[in-house]
C-alpha cells in the first residue's frame, strides 16, 4: 500500500504543480533534513478539556514532575471564532488547519466571526473545507496517523482526518477517515464501521481490510502486529478510563502503547511520518466533575508525551507539539471553604483525600447494582472510604449519585468547580525539536508551525486540494449533476465531451468512462456543495 501512495504522488507531481506546495521531492527532502527549522516527524499531542489546575493537580497527585515539565515552552489562546470558550470541534479545526471555526464545525471554514482578531472573510466561504496538517504530511510522501481514547470520529480526531458540518455526523466522519489512506489508526468508535449502525449500510470494517490494515481490536493483537498499516478498533465507542481499564476492559491498550506503537509503524516510512494523538477523557471526567477521572487521564497522557519524547530525543529529528484545546469545568484548587484557611493548607489536604479511589466516577458506578443496595461499596471504590454518617445519608438517600459523589470528595478534597461545561482561560503549550513553536501563540498558529515544519504552507495546500466542484469543472467546460439514487452517499457526475466521470461522496476515487483512479484527496459534500481537488479536474479535463 505504501508504495501505491508513493508512486502515485511522483506519477502525478507534474499535473499538480506540487513545487508550488512545498513538496516537491529529490535532493529538496534530503536537504530539509539540515534545516533546523524542518522536522522529517512531527507528533502532535492533544489532552482534551484538561485546564492549568488539571496538570498542577495531577502532578501532585504523581508526586514527581511530568514529562511535560520539562518541555514548557509557551502558551496559547484557545477561543472560535464566535465565542470566548471554543468546543472541541472548532479547537481541533484551528489546530489540524490553521483556521477558527465554529461550534460543532469539524475542518470546515465558519459561518459566524465575531470575535475581534478573526479574519471576518472567512465566513465568506461558511462549511467549506479546508485542508489540515495530516492530508498535507501524506501528500509529501510522509505516513500519516491518529490516535484517540474517544471514538476516533470524535471532534478533535475528526478535525485532524475529515471535514463536517457538525462533529456528530459520524457516518460521513468515520468514512473519510477510511478513506484517507492513513497507515495507523488506533482507539475507540468500532461501532461507526459496522454496516448495522450507519445509515448507508456499508461496512466499513470490509473495506478496511480490503485496504490492506491489520485490523485488531484487543491490546495483544496490537502489540504483536507487525504490520505497516495498523487499524486498531478497541471499543465501540469510547475506551475505558486509565485507572479503570484493569477492572472494567483489561484488553485494551493504553494511551501510552497506543502511542508506542503508532511510532514504531509510522517510522518504518524514510520520508517521516505525521502522529496525531489525543487523550481525549479528561474532558468527559472533568464534564462530570470527577476529579479522579481527570487525574487518571491527564497522567495518562503523560506518559503517551514521555513515549513521544523519547522517540524525539534519540531520533533528533522529530517535533513534538504537547497541548489542550481548551479548558473545561472550572476546576480549582482551593473552594468556598478554604477562603480563610488557605495560607497554612499543605498539599496533604488536596491530595492525600484523593489516594484512597480505585476508580473513577464511570467505573465505580459501573459496579453499581440495579437497586443500588451497595452504594456505600462503590463510593469507596470512588474514594469516599470511612464515610461519617452525614456523608452515608448523603450517600444512601442520594437520588442522583453521580453528582453526590463528585460533591463529596471535592469537599474532602477542598477542590472547587464553577461549571459543568468548557472555560475559555489560556493554557499551557508544551513542544520540543526542529520548527517547534514558542512563546505565547494562538491556536491556529500551531498547525502552521506543523506544515512550515514539514515544508508546506496550508493556504497553498488547501488551494490545491478543496475547489468549489460547480466553479471548477465549469471552468473546464464540464456539466455536473448529483445522483442520489443511494441518498446517504450521493455521487458527483461530472460529463465533459465523451468522457464521464463519478467522484463518490467521502471517497478518495474518481471513476473515469469506468475506472477508477485513486486521487489524494476525498471528495466532500459540505452543506449541500460539492468540494474536489484540482487533481480529479485535471484527470477530468484530460479524460484520462
Amino acid at each position: 500500500m505504501k508504495v501505491n501512495k508513493k508512486v502515485m504522488g511522483i506519477t502525478l507531481a507534474s499535473s499538480l504543480a506540487l513545487g508550488s506546495l512545498g513538496l516537491t521531492a529529490g535532493n529538496d527532502k534530503v536537504e530539509a533534513k539540515k534545516d533546523p527549522e524542518k522536522a522529517k516527524n512531527v507528533i502532535v499531542l492533544v489532552m482534551d478539556g484538561v485546564s492549568s489546575s488539571t496538570t498542577t493537580l495531577a502532578r501532585w497527585y504523581k508526586g514527581e514532575p511530568l514529562a511535560m515539565d520539562e518541555i514548557l515552552t509557551g502558551g496559547v489562546r484557545t477561543y472560535s471564532a464566535e465565542s470566548a470558550i471554543t468546543d472541541s470541534a472548532p479547537a481541533g479545526t484551528a489546530l489540524a488547519t490553521g483556521n477558527k471555526s465554529n461550534d460543532k464545525y469539524v475542518g470546515v471554514l465558519p459561518s459566524t466571526v465575531t470575535n475581534p482578531g478573526v479574519d471576518p472573510s472567512l465566513a465568506d466561504t461558511p462549511y467549506k473545507p479546508v485542508a489540515n496538517v495530516l492530508e498535507g504530511a501524506k501528500i509529501s510522501g510522509k505516513a500519516t496517523g491518529i490516535i484517540s481514547t474517544s471514538e476516533i470520529q470524535h471532534a478533535t480526531p475528526a478535525a485532524f482526518s475529515s471535514h463536517a458540518g457538525h462533529r456528530s455526523d459520524y457516518d460521513n466522519i468515520a468514512e473519510q477517515q477510511v478513506y484517507q489512506d492513513m497507515d495507523v489508526v488506533l482507539g475507540g468508535g468500532k461501532k461507526s464501521l459496522l454496516p448495522e449502525s450507519r445509515k448507508d449500510g456499508e461496512n466499513l470494517l470490509d473495506t478496511i481490510v480490503s485496504k490492506g490494515y491489520d485490523f485488531v481490536d484487543t491490546r495483544e493483537e496490537l502489540l504483536n502486529s507487525k504490520s505497516n498499516k495498523l487499524w486498531g478498533s478497541f471499543a465501540p465507542s469510547a475506551m475505558a478510563y486509565d485507572m479503570d481499564r484493569s477492572t472494567t476492559k483489561p484488553e485494551e491498550p493504553t494511551l501510552a502503547e497506543m502511542t508506542k506503537k503508532g511510532i514504531e509503524t509510522l517510522s518504518k516510512d524514510k520520508d517521516g511520518f505525521f502522529l496525531f494523538v489525543e487523550g481525549s477523557k479528561p474532558d468527559w471526567a472533568a464534564h462530570a466533575n470527577d476529579a479522579i477521572g481527570m487525574i487518571s487521564d491527564t497522567l495518562a497522557f503523560d506518559a503517551a508525551v514521555k513515549e513521544a519524547l523519547e522517540f524525539a530525543k534519540k531520533d533528533k529529528n522529530t517535533m513534538v507539539i504537547a497541548v489542550s484545546d481548551h479548558g473545561n469545568s472550572g476546576i480549582s484548587i482551593g473552594n468556598q471553604s478554604t477562603s480563610g484557611t488557605y495560607p497554612s493548607m499543605p498539599v496533604s489536604e488536596f491530595i492525600d483525600p484523593l489516594k484512597p479511589a480505585k476508580m473513577t466516577l464511570e467505573g465505580a458506578l459501573s459496579q453499581l447494582n440495579a437497586n443500588k443496595s451497595n452504594a456505600l461499596e462503590v463510593a469507596a471504590l470512588y474514594g469516599i472510604v470511612n464515610p461519617s454518617e452525614e456523608e452515608k445519608a448523603a450517600i444512601v438517600g442520594s437520588t442522583d449519585l453521580r453528582k453526590t459523589l463528585v460533591q463529596l470528595l471535592a469537599t474532602r478534597a477542598n477542590i472547587g468547580f464553577t461549571t459543568g461545561g468548557h472555560t475559555g482561560e489560556d493554557l499551557f503549550m508544551y513542544s520540543y525539536g526542529p520548527g517547534k513553536p514558542v512563546g505565547f501563540i494562538e491556536n491556529t498558529d500551531i498547525a502552521h508551525s506543523v506544515a512550515s515544519a514539514m515544508g508546506f504552507d496550508l493556504k497553498k495546500l488547501d488551494n490545491q486540494l478543496f475547489v468549489n466542484a460547480e466553479s471548477a469543472f465549469k471552468t473546464i467546460g464540464a456539466t455536473i449533476s448529483v445522483d442520489s439514487t443511494n441518498k446517504e452517499n450521493p455521487i458527483l457526475v461530472v460529463k465533459k465531451g465523451k468522457t464521464v466521470a463519478e467522484l463518490p461522496v467521502n471517497k478518495d476515487i474518481v471513476v473515469i468512462n469506468g475506472e477508477t483512479k485513486n486521487v489524494r484527496s476525498v471528495t466532500v459534500q459540505s452543506n449541500g456543495t460539492f468540494y474536489v481537488s484540482k487533481e480529479a479536474v485535471e484527470l477530468v479535463k484530460k479524460g484520462e
